[in-house]
């Protein structure tokens, strides 16, 4: 009897520190009705109503900027359009090393996450030398950009001045990473183009829809 007690003492601090040390992360990316468009641990999104769970996150409430959810006991808000709550995880920080996005409409990957802490959107573009965005955002942003190394860029209106400057942190999903080069353009950009200066950092795979990152060491 005693043997038993010990096993099953053991087995609930196991079940309980598992329960701890993975962080669920989730964004609100949209709204149907009454229910949140929920991307969960980087997946598809997953339409849910209030009472419904997934994956371990139950809905709480929805409302037309917010969804609040409940993870082992723990709730969180989280904003729509913001960057993606790390919920659950007993390490505290973005402890993650990979990141996992979906395709969209044409094929591209477009993603929240968070530059300096301050919530963004993202569009996967190999094609970018380095992270790229419009001068509008990287004030949003309250990068002093003024400050940065000035250079030149061709666009379609000719050559125009932009600035080099590096990014404390870029963080997308649970996984974060420091002293990203980046270029402000003074045109505007409906996303922060997410280049190798960033993606360099991550082993890439792509299968159909899916495009995995893998942070390198």
């Amino acid at each position: 009897m005693k043997v038993h007690s010990i096993a099953f003492v053991a087995a609930a601090v196991l079940g309980w520190f598992s329960q701890t040390a993975l962080a669920q992360s989730v964004a609100m990316t949209g709204g149907m009705g009454s229910k949140a468009l929920l991307v969960i641990n980087g997946g598809a999104p997953k339409a849910l109503a209030a009472g419904e769970t997934y994956q371990g996150v139950k809905v709480v409430s929805v409302t037309a900027d917010q969804t609040v959810v409940d993870i082992g006991g723990k709730r969180e808000t989280v904003p729509l359009g913001g960057a993606p709550v790390s919920i659950g995880g007993g390490l505290g920080g973005a402890q993650g090393t990979s990141i996992v996005l979906t395709a969209g409409p044409g094929g591209h990957f477009v993603t929240a996450g968070s530059v300096n802490g301050k919530a963004t959107q993202f569009l996967v573009d190999t094609g970018a030398t380095v992270v790229a965005m419009g001068a509008d955002e990287a004030r949003r942003l309250g990068i002093a950009f003024e400050k940065g190394q000035r250079t030149y860029t061709s666009t379609a209106n000719g050559v125009v001045p932009s600035f080099r400057v590096s990014l404390t942190s870029l963080r997308i999903q649970d996984v974060e990473v420091f002293n990203v080069d980046a270029m402000v353009s003074p045109q505007p950009m409906p996303y922060i183009l997410l280049g190798n200066s960033f993606l360099t950092r991550f082993q890439m795979k792509r299968e159909n829809d899916t495009m995995t990152l893998t942070k390198r060491f």
